[in-house]
C-alpha cells in the first residue's frame, strides 16, 4: 500500500482578504440600505412623537420656605409651544384643553410661544384666551419672541388674559398664605423697552426674604443669576429635552439642566421639555410635554 491520493472537488485556498469590488459594494449597500431602514424608522417614530399629543407629566418639590398652608399649590407649566407652519390653532386648543382638565393653581407659559409675527399666528394663539387658573396665567418672553415682533406679541398675550412678567414679580396670595411669582425677560433679548433683557434685581431685588419665590425664566442658564437672589425654584424650558439625539450632548454644553429637576447652586431649576418642537418636527428620547408641578412645604 503506497500513498493514497485524496482528490477535492475544488482547490483548497488560504482564505484572502476580500478585493471583490462588487462585493464589498454589494456589502456597503446593504449596510447603507439597513442604516437607511433604521434611520427612516427612528425618524418616522420622531416625527409621529413630535406631531403627536403632549404628554402630562406630574412632578413634586418641596420648597424649604413654602407655608404648610399652600403646601399642593399646583402650576401647570408649559414652554416652547412653537406656533408656526406646522403648528396652528388646533394645537394650542389642545394644549389648553389639556392644561384646563388639570384645575391648577396657577399657569405658567414660560416662552417660545411663536415663530412668526402676530398678523400671521394671532388667529393661532387666540385659544390662550380660554386658559383657566384659581390665581392666574402667567407668561415670560423665550428667544424666538424677539425674532417675531416681541412688543406685539406682549401686547398681544395680554390682550389674551395672560400676565407677561417683564422682569418684575407678582405677589400670589392663596389659601391664608404668600409666595412671589417672579419673571424675566428672555437672557438673549438686546433691546429697550418690551425688548429689555433680563434684569434680575428688577425682579428679585428688595423683597421680603422669608417669603418663597418661584422664577419664570425660558432659559435654565438664567439659573446662574437667579441663585444669587435666593430664589427657591426657576421654571424653565428652551431645551425641548434635547429634542433628539446627538443634539441633548449640545445643550448640555450651554445650560446646567436639560430636562426635569436639578439644581444650580442651591436654586431648584425644572425644565419642561416644551409642547411644540423647532426645526425639524422630529423628537426621540424626549417627548413634548405639559409639566403639573406641585409644590409641597416641608
Amino acid at each position: 500500500g503506497g500513498p493514497i491520493a485524496v482528490r477535492t472537488p475544488y482547490p483548497v485556498t488560504p482564505a484572502a482578504p476580500d478585493h471583490d469590488p462588487s462585493r464589498r459594494l454589494l456589502l456597503a449597500r446593504g449596510a447603507a440600505i439597513f442604516a437607511g431602514l433604521t434611520a427612516a424608522g427612528v425618524t418616522g417614530y420622531g416625527v409621529r412623537t413630535a406631531m403627536g399629543p403632549p404628554r402630562l407629566d406630574r412632578v413634586q418639590i418641596p420648597l424649604a420656605k413654602l407655608p404648610r398652608a399652600m403646601d399642593g399649590l399646583r402650576i401647570a407649566t408649559v414652554s416652547d409651544i412653537h406656533l408656526g407652519p406646522l403648528r396652528g390653532r388646533s394645537h394650542t386648543e389642545r394644549i389648553v384643553a389639556m392644561i384646563n382638565r388639570l384645575d391648577a393653581d396657577l399657569v405658567a407659559v414660560v416662552g417660545d410661544l411663536v415663530d412668526g409675527s402676530v398678523a400671521e399666528l394671532g388667529p393661532a394663539a387666540e385659544p390662550l384666551r380660554d386658559l383657566h387658573s384659581r390665581y392666574g396665567s402667567f407668561f415670560v418672553t423665550g428667544n424666538h419672541e424677539y425674532y417675531s415682533g416681541v412688543e406685539e406679541w406682549v401686547r398681544e398675550v395680554d390682550r389674551l388674559g395672560l400676565r407677561v412678567l417683564q422682569n418684575e414679580r407678582q405677589e400670589i396670595r392663596a389659601r391664608g398664605g404668600v409666595l412671589d411669582l417672579a419673571g424675566v425677560n428672555d437672557v438673549t433679548a438686546a433691546g429697550t423697552g418690551l425688548a429689555a433683557p433680563a434684569d434680575y434685581a428688577a425682579a428679585l431685588g428688595d423683597r421680603d426674604p422669608d417669603r418663597p419665590v418661584v422664577l419664570l425664566a425660558h432659559q435654565p442658564v438664567a439659573a446662574h443669576e437667579a441663585a444669587k437672589f435666593g430664589v427657591d425654584l426657576q421654571l424653565s424650558g428652551h431645551t425641548h429635552g434635547g429634542q433628539m439625539v446627538p443634539f441633548n450632548l449640545l445643550v448640555k454644553l450651554q445650560q446646567p439642566v436639560v430636562s426635569g429637576l436639578g439644581e444650580v447652586d442651591g436654586t431648584k431649576v425644572y425644565v419642561t421639555n416644551g409642547a411644540g418642537f423647532w426645526g425639524p418636527p422630529v423628537r426621540v428620547g424626549a417627548p413634548p410635554q405639559v409639566t403639573l408641578v406641585e409644590l409641597r412645604a416641608p
